[in-house]
């Protein structure tokens, strides 16, 4: 038997390879022509009207703080109110720009606890950092009140939730930015790429220019249909080298496709799991919130001596994931704001259990029998 990895994406090989061999023969693998179609093909799919193809969610992720400190006139050691339960990119963007990340306590979900918001919120707070875990949107829709009551600007860390949908619209309108992950192993998968999408157009433009080194122009826009190639340009600010390239677009355009598939298949392994997981007294499902058709990009349970059952999987040839550890015991972070208790706990405790697109129920039932085996024991 083959080991059922945490993740498996899956690709369209030859579809994927099709549109690379474009790329390929046009002589065009860098920033523009897929970017572009990716970029048009994101917003018909989410409905918003601006979307930015960059290399990563992580870069997406400084993008937006970064333009909206320097917009707005955020000062050094301002503070934005974030998660602890997250990947490290989500808080390392704060801390590129000099802000400081005040870690808000997370509720039974594993999502910010609005309450422990309002806890933290000071005269210096300037946004809300909101992480959609496992693609889950927990009690997002009373934190888009608590921004707009505090005038605080959201900023929407929807690495997980690609294809998240609430009432039938893709999650994040509500939010001044969103940004999503194609990396790897994520819904959409690519092998590195994400896309930031602003509310304001302005903020829009100013992504499109810090992500291509503060050039006010692009070399695909510099590049007339005849193949005449405009060399001249300024450069207005300091910007990064963030932008994505038409190679990772091409597999995205494909991706992107079978995402609404793909989602539906994952939501169904997720529903057997809890089918039969909810005879185990010892565990506890972690659920989402019904209120949204979530992209289910995680199956996370909660259990005691997670790490002893971790192991007995890996023995029986299941290899499990755990997202994720509570930031605020990094290092780099014991200095910052912000007590999480509910967090600090359950980190200790949680347990993703594989979840893609190539599992069967029977592969579920296996699982379970194995966690099953380890309960009795």
């Amino acid at each position: 038997m083959n080991p059922i990895n945490v993740f498996k994406p899956k690709f369209r090989t030859t579809e994927i390879l099709s549109e690379i061999k474009e790329c390929l023969d046009n002589g065009w693998t860098g920033l523009g022509f897929k970017t572009v179609q990716f970029e048009n093909d994101w917003k018909h799919y989410t409905g918003f009207d601006h979307a930015h193809f960059l290399n990563s969610n992580s870069s997406g992720l400084h993008l937006a703080v970064k333009i909206l400190k320097d917009v707005n006139k955020w000062q050094d050691d301002d503070e934005i109110i974030t998660t602890p339960l997250t990947f490290i990119s989500t808080n390392h963007a704060i801390m590129y720009e000099n802000l400081t990340p005040v870690f808000a306590d997370i509720d039974d979900q594993l999502c910010l606890d609005p309450k422990s918001i309002v806890a933290n919120i000071t005269r210096k707070t300037k946004a809300v950092m909101f992480v959609g875990i496992g693609g889950n949107i927990g009690q997002y829709k009373k934190i888009v009140k608590i921004c707009k009551k505090y005038k605080l600007k959201l900023i929407l860390d929807a690495a997980h939730m690609s294809g998240t949908m609430v009432n039938d619209v893709q999650v994040g309108h509500d939010a001044d930015v969103s940004i999503f992950s194609f990396q790897a192993v994520k819904n959409l998968a690519t092998a590195d790429s994400g896309m930031i999408c602003f509310k304001n157009s302005d903020y829009d433009e100013l992504a499109r220019k810090m992500s291509w080194l503060g050039i006010d122009k692009d070399t695909y826009s510099r590049t007339h249909t005849t193949g005449n190639y405009k060399w001249d340009y300024d450069v207005p600010m300091i910007g990064y080298k963030y932008h994505g390239n038409s190679i990772m677009a091409a597999m995205g355009i494909v991706q992107l496709k079978y995402l609404n598939e793909d989602n539906d298949h994952r939501r169904m392994i997720a529903e057997e799991y809890e089918r039969l997981l909810v005879d185990i007294p010892t565990i506890q499902v972690i659920k989402h919130n019904t209120d949204c058709k979530s992209s289910r990009h995680l199956f996370q349970i909660s259990i005691n001596n997670r790490d002893e059952l971790l192991n007995y999987l890996n023995i029986n040839g299941i290899n499990p994931g755990v997202h994720y550890k509570d930031n605020t015991t990094y290092s780099i972070y014991k200095t910052s704001f912000g007590t999480c208790p509910n967090a600090h706990k359950i980190s200790k405790e949680l347990l993703t259990l594989p979840i893609h697109c190539y599992m069967t129920k029977k592969d579920v039932r296996y699982i379970v029998d194995i966690i099953k085996k380890w309960t009795d024991k």
